[in-house]
C-alpha cells in the first residue's frame, strides 16, 4: 500500500532553497560519504557472509552475536514487545532518508513532484517522486549528491541518536540520577526472581555476589562473569557447619554432580567442602543461614581468620546452575538458584533512578531503547541502500560514479553500462546470499 501527496511540497522547496552554500557543502560531504559507503557496504557484507558460513560449518552459537549485520524477523529474534520501537524507528529512518533525497534534488534544480509513505507486507517506508527527465539532464556529480543524500542523512540520524544516548544521563540529570545501582522496572510473571523474597518493581540492585552493580551494564557484565566462572563458596566455621548440617543420603545426578538434600526442600542446598583428610565431603545446609554475613571464598585458605577452624563450602548444583546472592537494600537479600541468563532475560532494569516519586521509571528506558533502535536501523538502512544492488540507491550511486570517473577511460557508454551491470549483478548476489543465509540462521535453526 502506498500514499502520495503534494501537501509537503512547499516545505521541501523551503528546505531546498535555504542557505544554498551550506546545502552545497552539506550534500558534497554526503556525496563523498555515499561513495565510501558503497565500497564499505560490500566489504561489510562480504565479512558478514564469511562469518555466517563459518558459523554454519563450526556450529558456533556465539558467532551470531559478533556479526554487525543480522536479519531481523519480528516474533522470532525480535520480541513482540519491541515491535513499536522497531516499526517507529524504521519509519522515521525512512522519512529522514527520503527528505535527504528530496532536499538535495531541489538544491540541484530537479523538479519535486511529491512525498509518500508505503507499507510493504508489514514494513513501513517512505519515498519521494522526482521528475526523471530533470535527473537525466544534470551532471553525474549532481546526480551523486542527490543519490547519496539518503544514506548520508541516515548516517547523520544514527550519529545524532548515538549522541543523544550518550548524553542522556546529563539531559535527564535534573529529574533522574545514575551510578547508584540498577532499578527494577519489570519482573516477568514466570521469572525465578518473582516471589515474596524476590525482586519487585522499584527495587534498587546494588550487588550480585561480590560484584558491585552501578548500572544495567554492570548487571549484565556481572551475570556474564558469574555464568562463565565456577560457583563461588562461602566461609563457615567448623562449629557452625557441625551445628547446621544433618545426615543425608548422597547420590549423583544424571550430569555427574552430587545431591545430598531432599528434592522437596525449598530452603536447604547441598554444599561440598574439603578438609585435611577428605577432599569430597558433602553437607545439606540451610542456604540463607550459610550465606548471610558470610565471606565469599574459593578455597579453605580464604577463610582462615583468628585461628578459628573454618571451611569454604560450595553449593553442589547442576551444571550451568548458580547460587547468586542479589543485594537490593533495604530488603533482605534474594537468593537465586538457576541459570544466570534466566535472571537476565526475565528482569528488566534501568540505570536511571527518579529524584521524585511522581516521575515515571519507564520514561528513560523508552528513550534509551528508542535511541538504540534508531542507531541500529538507521545505520542498517544506510549500509543496505549503499550496496550496488538493483532497485537500491547503490544502483544509481554506482551508475553516476562510473559516468563521472570512467567516461574518459571507457569511451563507449554501452561498455560502461556493461561494467555497471556486472557489478550490480555481483552486489545483488552478495546481498541476496546474506539475506537468505541470515533468514536460515534465524528461522531454520
Amino acid at each position: 500500500m502506498r500514499w502520495q501527496t503534494a501537501l509537503f511540497n512547499r516545505q521541501f522547496y523551503n528546505w531546498g532553497r535555504w542557505k544554498p552554500r551550506f546545502l552545497y557543502l552539506w550534500f558534497s560531504i554526503g556525496m563523498v560519504f555515499g561513495i565510501l559507503a558503497m565500497f564499505g557496504s560490500v566489504i561489510l557484507l562480504g565479512k558478514t557472509l564469511m562469518q555466517t558460513l563459518t558459523q554454519m560449518l563450526t556450529e558456533a552459537p556465539k558467532a551470531q552475536n559478533d556479526r554487525m549485520l543480522q536479519v531481523v524477523v519480528p516474533g522470532v529474534n525480535l520480541p513482540v514487545s519491541q515491535l513499536t520501537y522497531f516499526f517507529s524507528a524504521i519509519l522515521i529512518s525512512g522519512v529522514i532518508h527520503e527528505v535527504g533525497h528530496g532536499v538535495a534534488a531541489i538544491r540541484e534544480q530537479v523538479r519535486f513532484n511529491g512525498f509518500g509513505i508505503f507499507i510493504f507486507i508489514v514494513y513501513p517506508g517512505a519515498f519521494v517522486d522526482l521528475f526523471t527527465t530533470h535527473l537525466q539532464l544534470i551532471s553525474p556529480v549532481q546526480q551523486l549528491r542527490i543519490f547519496c543524500a539518503g544514506v548520508w542523512h541516515n548516517f547523520v540520524l544514527g550519529v545524532a541518536s548515538f549522541m543523544g544516548l550518550f548524553l542522556l544521563p546529563a539531559i535527564l540529570f535534573p529529574f533522574y540520577y545514575t551510578g547508584v545501582g540498577a532499578l527494577v522496572t519489570d519482573v516477568a510473571e514466570d521469572s525465578p526472581a518473582n516471589g515474596p523474597r524476590g525482586l519487585f518493581v522499584g527495587d534498587l540492585v546494588t550487588n550480585l555476589q561480590d560484584c558491585p552493580v552501578y548500572s544495567v551494564e554492570d548487571w549484565n557484565s556481572c551475570l556474564g562473569d558469574i555464568s562463565e566462572k565456577s560457583q563461588v563458596g562461602y566461609c563457615i566455621s567448623a562449629a557452625t557447619l557441625q551445628q547446621l548440617s544433618f545426615p543425608a543420603r548422597v547420590y549423583r545426578r544424571l550430569d555427574g554432580t552430587v545431591e545430598c538434600c531432599s528434592n522437596n526442600s525449598l530452603t536447604d542446598i547441598c554444599f561440598s567442602y574439603s578438609n585435611n583428610l577428605d577432599s569430597h565431603l558433602y553437607a545439606c545446609l540451610p542456604a540463607r543461614k550459610v550465606i548471610e554475613a558470610s565471606k565469599i571464598c574459593r578455597t579453605n585458605m580464604d577463610c582462615q581468620k583468628d585461628f578459628v577452624p573454618s571451611f569454604c563450602v560450595t553449593p553442589s548444583l547442576e551444571n550451568q546452575t548458580r547460587l547468586i546472592r542479589v543485594k537490593h537494600p533495604p530488603h533482605i537479600d534474594m537468593l537465586y538458584v538457576g541459570h544466570p541468563m534466566h535472571l537476565q532475560y526475565t528482569v528488566s532494569l534501568s540505570s536511571f533512578v527518579p529524584r521524585q516519586n511522581f516521575l515515571s521509571i519507564d520514561l528513560p528506558v523508552v528513550i534509551e531503547t528508542f535511541c538504540k533502535y534508531l542507531i541500529s536501523l538507521s545505520g542498517a538502512l544506510a549500509v543496505i541502500n549503499a550496496v550496488p544492488c538493483f532497485a537500491l540507491d547503490g544502483q544509481w550511486i554506482l551508475n553516476s560514479f562510473l559516468e563521472a570517473t570512467l567516461s574518459s577511460l571507457i569511451v563507449e557508454k554501452q561498455n560502461r553500462e556493461l561494467v555497471g551491470f556486472l557489478i550490480l549483478l555481483a552486489g545483488s548476489a552478495l546481498l541476496a546470499a546474506n539475506v537468505a543465509l541470515g533468514l536460515w540462521m534465524v528461522t531454520a535453526r
